[in-house]
């Protein structure tokens, strides 16, 4: 039944100060009514404000408690609803909620809550959708993303729409079916504005769509590579933490680990794969079904960083591993690990790199960066600073913050790119790294136009700026 009683634990599972278990429906008064009791019997519980007292069992007493009462409408559901705030142990909840199901509730489905404030007309499906949003948010922006449409603004927008196209018909029916009014134009200008308006608008919701969803959901970041090249030596790294087993023996990894990192706003979901390597050389059905779930993560990223080591000369498994990242045309970071246990002088870097991108020639569009799992060298949760700014790379940056004036898609940001380094003699290299650097503070980033069109031509200018005055 949609309006029978329902409950659930409203707080997380585990232990901890305060567990709420929350009542909604028509039944919630008199359900709290059998199993709570106050030291005075005769004092009203009133609505809204919280009293002390003891929940019982026939006489038995269950928990020390805060209840309060909320009477609908004017509540989250906008049915009559009780929460109850015990002691935050897990076996207490789960009690005290086992007394509320017996006397009358039944357990509430997940997002149940969440649905009848949607049933009741209490949100649209935008506001409801922004709930879950906001629960599950990873970083602040992407909180006050779903806070601005749990506010109500989407459905609002919709709304406007909606009235600006109503009206347009409105009058067009008029003008059709009394001509004998002799309205000339079937059309007015200012209907027509506001047509237009509407399709600009909706335009630019459609195109935000993306971009709001990276900033939700995070640019999921695969490490890929061979066993034992140092992916989950490099997940540590970045995180500062031992969250995947590292050992010398190849294959260790048999599961994708999956951590979010946060570089100004956006989030970086990064997993650590299980080695790929030739079927004939699997030992066992375990490792088999770790390397499909690797290559189904390829698949699924927004960016891949391949993985290869240092100390030894490209193997075929690395050509493997590179040719099912370019297949699936997912954009790359070449990074070259161990690079701290190899003898170099000032022209390894560009020896190094020009000896991959000859054996990868499919993948010479990607960068390359020498960095040390091991010691966190050049890592790209390094937020590497001005110092990689040259005079010419600042100068470019102004040129560029100076022709953005409106928040574009990732092909529109592209396009725009690509237009100011023709008109200015230059190439992609001579702008994009600066560009990197100024916004995610990382000589290393994914696609450069994915981050644009996630930051926004407001913020980009707003850290061109703040990097330029860090370097005066």
């Amino acid at each position: 039944m949609l309006f029978d009683t329902i409950a659930a634990i409203s707080t997380p599972r585990g232990e901890g100060g305060i567990g709420i278990i929350r009542i909604s429906g028509d039944k919630s008064f008199e359900i709290l009514e059998r199993i709570f009791n106050t030291k005075n019997p005769n004092r009203d519980l009133g609505f809204y404000k919280f009293n002390y007292g003891f929940i019982h069992d026939n006489g038995k007493i269950v928990d020390e408690v805060m209840a309060v009462r909320m009477k609908a409408p004017k509540t989250y559901t906008c049915e009559d609803v009780v929460e109850i705030n015990c002691h935050g142990g897990h076996l207490i909840s789960e009690k005290v909620l086992e007394l509320v199901l017996k006397n009358g509730a039944r357990h509430a489905e997940q997002g149940e809550f969440t649905k009848r404030a949607f049933m009741n007309g209490r949100i649209d499906l935008s506001q409801a959708e922004a709930v879950m949003d906001i629960i599950h948010g990873k970083t602040e922006k992407s909180i006050s993303l779903s806070l601005e449409q749990l506010r109500g603004d989407l459905r609002d927008k919709i709304a406007s729409f909606k009235k600006a196209l109503l009206d347009v018909t409105a009058h067009v029916n008029v003008v059709l079916d009394y001509p004998e009014e002799g309205i000339d134009d079937p059309l007015p200008s200012n209907l027509r504005e506001n047509l237009e308006n509407v399709y600009a608008e909706a335009d630019r919701l459609i195109s935000s769509y993306d971009k709001g969803k990276k900033i939700k959901e995070g640019i999921k970041t695969v490490i890929a590579g061979k066993p034992n090249v140092g992916k989950s030596t490099l997940l540590n790294s970045l995180l500062k933490e031992e969250r995947a087993i590292v050992t010398h023996i190849p294959g260790t990894t048999r599961d994708v680990i999956e951590e979010i990192i946060n570089i100004k706003g956006i989030p970086l979901v990064l997993t650590d794969t299980a080695g790929i390597r030739k079927k004939s050389k699997i030992e066992d059905s375990i490792e088999y079904y770790s390397v499909l779930r690797a290559v189904k993560s390829i698949k699924r990223a927004d960016v891949c960083v391949l993985m290869l080591d240092a100390t030894e000369l490209l193997t075929e498994q690395d050509k493997r591993v590179a040719g099912l990242i370019y297949e699936e045309r997912k954009p790359i970071i070449i990074a070259i690990n161990k690079w701290d246990l190899i003898e170099k002088d000032n022209t390894s870097v560009k020896k190094f790199t020009e000896l991959v991108k000859a054996d990868l020639p499919f993948l010479s569009y990607a960068p390359v960066i020498t960095i040390s799992a091991l010691t966190g060298k050049r890592t790209i949760n390094i937020l590497e600073q001005a110092k990689f700014i040259n005079e010419d790379s600042k100068e470019i940056l102004a040129k560029f913050a100076q022709i953005l004036d409106r928040d574009l898609d990732a092909k529109g940001y592209e396009e725009l790119t690509n237009k100011f380094l023709e008109q200015n003699g230059l190439k992609l290299k001579d702008l994009a790294q600066a560009l990197r650097i100024a916004l995610t503070g990382s000589s290393v980033s994914p696609s450069i136009f994915e981050v644009l069109e996630v930051v926004g031509s407001s913020e980009i200018k707003n850290r061109i700026q703040n990097l330029l005055k860090e370097e005066k």
